[in-house]
């Protein structure tokens, strides 16, 4: 394999005598005490990403990890070559090696987000010192902070909604009462002028828009409800199939194409079918909202360990992808904020329902948006949960 060959590469100049200077007795004592075979296998056994270049810029280790947190394909060359040319798609890091040897004070326990795959990584920057304290070279060490950076956004998240839940929920509270009363009157006014078709036509729409306010405040008084879980049995094909109906009976579907790519052997999850009904639900509406009656809508799930779970039940993993115009930058970070949306008559709480949904779940959601277009929802369900009795939400 190209990592191993990397590997033991790397590690014969870690572990040749001729790498200690004759002038340090002790260095090359302290080595003779050790295996051959300890430093290749600390650095390929490490956690974290370590990457070190000799004083003239040449790449001299280069771990798995390294290569896996900055998305490279590990090359039999790339011990030996200069970083520039080895790391050369992720320019962040090119420019902290390029400025090792340059600067005073050396980045420790900093953060940068990588550019192309959105990967938050923590590192520290260190020179490697000879004996007599000559810089000899520059080791960084990275670990990808990914997941805890979503973590974190999770929480704070969860704070806002609650704010956000108690103003909303004292607000809806006042408003429906209010619009009740509007819907009502407007109707018997209808029945009194019969004969008009100005006025029957002015009240119907009156009719039909406290109609529609009352919905949101409704969805407003459910979206601030906490989420209790009823748990039980589930076939993910069949939530698909119901929630594929449901969102045709609300948006029109046109000529969209629907690919469902589910295994048959993918193990029911122990869920809430109801919710996640109407998780899938708002994603295929918006599917369909975003394709305007063409395109395609794929669908598709295979089961997976997850990483963040070690030593728990195995997840599955459901991919929602459209070939629509897809999300504006801009915006992404907001798509799962309640009351945003980029509709003229959305609520702007149907992706903010989905995150409270997969949160209650134990999940995660994660949108990606194609350089060409089309939008991924990437969906991560644990099949067994960890604790179903306490809702997450507001």
């Amino acid at each position: 394999m190209a990592t191993s060959d990397a590997m033991h590469q790397q590690t014969r100049s870690l572990s040749s005598p001729r790498s200690i200077p004759a002038h340090a007795p002790r260095a090359r004592a302290e080595f003779a005490a050790v295996p051959t075979n300890f430093y290749r296998d600390m650095v390929r056994g490490m956690r974290n990403g370590t990457v070190a270049i000799t004083r003239e810029g040449r790449v001299a280790v280069f771990n798995e990890e390294a290569y896996r947190i900055l998305g490279l394909s590990p090359q039999p060359d790339d011990i030996g070559r200069h970083f520039s040319q080895v790391l050369g798609p992720r320019s962040e890091i090119v420019r902290l090696f390029a400025n090792a040897f340059d600067v005073a004070h050396l980045p420790s326990r900093a953060e940068m987000r990588l550019k192309d795959s959105g990967r938050v990584i923590g590192y520290t920057l260190s020179i490697v010192r000879g004996e007599r304290g000559s810089a000899n070279g520059a080791a960084l060490f990275f670990k990808d902070l990914t997941r805890v950076e979503q973590l974190e956004e999770r929480e704070r998240l969860r704070d806002r909604l609650a704010a956000l839940g108690e103003m909303a929920a004292a607000i809806a509270h006042e408003v429906k009462n209010p619009l009740a009363g509007i819907e009502v009157m407007a109707g018997l006014l209808k029945r009194r002028v019969p004969d008009d078709p100005d006025t029957q036509s002015l009240l119907h729409d009156i009719i039909q828009e406290a109609k529609m306010a009352n919905a949101i405040v409704i969805e407003v008084l459910e979206f601030v409800r906490p989420i209790r879980l009823q748990v039980d049995h589930v076939s993910l094909a069949e939530v698909i199939d119901d929630s594929i109906r449901m969102a045709e009976s609300l948006v029109p579907r046109g000529t969209v194409r629907v690919d469902r790519l589910l295994p048959t052997d993918l193990p029911r999850l122990e869920a809430d079918g109801h919710q996640l009904r109407q998780l899938f639900t708002n994603l295929a509406t918006n599917a369909f909202e975003a394709l305007n009656g063409y395109g395609r809508l794929s669908i598709r799930a295979w089961e997976s360990a997850d990483e963040d779970r070690p030593g728990d039940s195995p997840s599955i993993v459901v991919e929602l992808k459209d070939d629509g115009p897809g999300i504006p930058e801009e915006v992404r970070d907001r798509v799962f904020s309640p009351f945003f949306t980029t509709k003229p008559r959305g609520s702007g709480l149907g992706l903010a329902i989905v995150r409270k949904i997969v949160d209650a779940h134990e999940g995660r959601i994660d949108l990606s948006v194609e350089p060409t277009g089309g939008t991924t929802f990437r969906l991560v369900l644990p099949t067994r949960p960890t604790d179903h009795e306490e809702a997450t939400g507001a």
